[in-house]
């Protein structure tokens, strides 16, 4: 009986033993978040979700583990920011024209001229440090979400399959592919353009069939994404400045323990600033490789630009009556 018992006994704590094993390797369970995007491998905002995920998983020793989907995987950024606002997914990075459907709030980044190359570093430290980065989490948040990271973009240029791009009048009956952004559709209609949205997945295909003649978006984007086969002409109009913004689903943000909202939070800073930085760098080859391919590149003159500007003022005037005005002034402060 005493043998019995002993026996039981290094059974009982063997069995407590095991048991407690289970628990901490259930406890140390890695957290895997996935994000669903729709833009082009070695994209500057293809590369600035990779540099996120290698700073997360450094930092937390992988017990964080981000998995990318890009590249349209998972659908475009709308389908892809339903579901995370569902929660079946937990986050999406969407441009901000195509966010304009979430809330009309995010119209404002989109406006046409109402931000400028030269003063782009204030813009940074209002999004990362001032009020106006506070005021788009706020937005993200009555819609479901929580701002992660703002994704450096661009500016975006008209760009032309087959009609040259010389001056603004060139712009005029040009049929443009454009997103399902309202300040979108308004600007290529004060420029004379005929706008037809179109999924960014079907717009290389719509300018090879002549669905489409033209379309605004960063050289950058156009270049990785192999629109600049198709591409003969292009113009600097740098009419609108745009973010991919990655959000996350606002209850599994909440769910979250605070180191790891910390953590998450701090290397998306890193990765931001690494990125915006490397976005210059994908510009500049992206120019270079559209003068290697022959795409004719007009550069405006400050006159041309300044028309655009006029021209696309009634833009601005009837979505300023949509947009809470203290965003509009938050931007407008950046631009002094």
């Amino acid at each position: 009986m005493k043998k019995l018992s002993t026996l039981l006994a290094f059974a009982a704590v063997a069995c407590c033993a095991l048991l407690g094993m289970q628990g901490v390797a259930l406890a140390e369970k890695p957290l895997t978040l996935r994000i669903g995007h729709p833009m082009a491998p070695g994209n500057n905002v293809t590369v600035g979700y990779e540099k996120f995920k290698e700073l997360v998983e450094q930092k937390s020793g992988r017990k964080i583990r981000i998995q990318i989907f890009g590249n349209c995987q998972l659908g475009s950024d709308r389908v892809t920011t339903e579901a995370a606002q569902a929660g079946t997914l937990d986050m999406s990075s969407s441009s901000t024209p195509n966010l304009a459907s979430f809330s009309k709030a995010y119209m404002a980044i989109d406006l046409p001229y109402v931000t400028s190359p030269e003063n782009q570093q204030k813009l940074y430290k209002a999004l990362d440090e001032g009020e106006l980065g506070k005021a788009l989490d706020k937005v993200a948040e009555s819609i479901g979400l929580k701002t992660i990271m703002f994704s450096e973009y661009g500016y975006r240029n008209f760009v032309s399959a087959n009609k040259p791009l010389t001056d603004v009048k060139s712009l005029a009956n040009l049929k443009v592919r454009t997103t399902d952004s309202p300040v979108e559709v308004a600007v290529a209609t004060e420029l004379g353009m005929n706008p037809a949205p179109v999924a960014w997945g079907e717009t290389y295909t719509a300018l090879q069939q002549g669905t489409v003649d033209a379309e605004g978006n960063t050289f950058s984007l156009l270049n990785d994404a192999k629109h600049s086969e198709v591409l003969k002409h292009a113009m600097d109009s740098q009419h609108n400045y745009s973010m991919h913004i990655l959000l996350m689903n606002k209850k599994k943000w909440d769910s979250l323990k605070p180191e790891q909202q910390k953590l998450l939070m701090d290397a998306a800073r890193e990765a931001q600033i690494w990125q915006r930085a490397e976005s210059v760098k994908l510009e500049e080859k992206a120019w270079q490789a559209f003068r290697d391919k022959g795409i004719a590149i007009t550069l405006l003159t400050p006159e041309q630009r300044a028309e655009l500007k006029k021209r696309t003022q009634p833009v601005r005037e009837q979505f300023a009556k949509e947009i809470p005005a203290e965003l509009l002034k938050m931007i407008a402060d950046t631009q002094k």
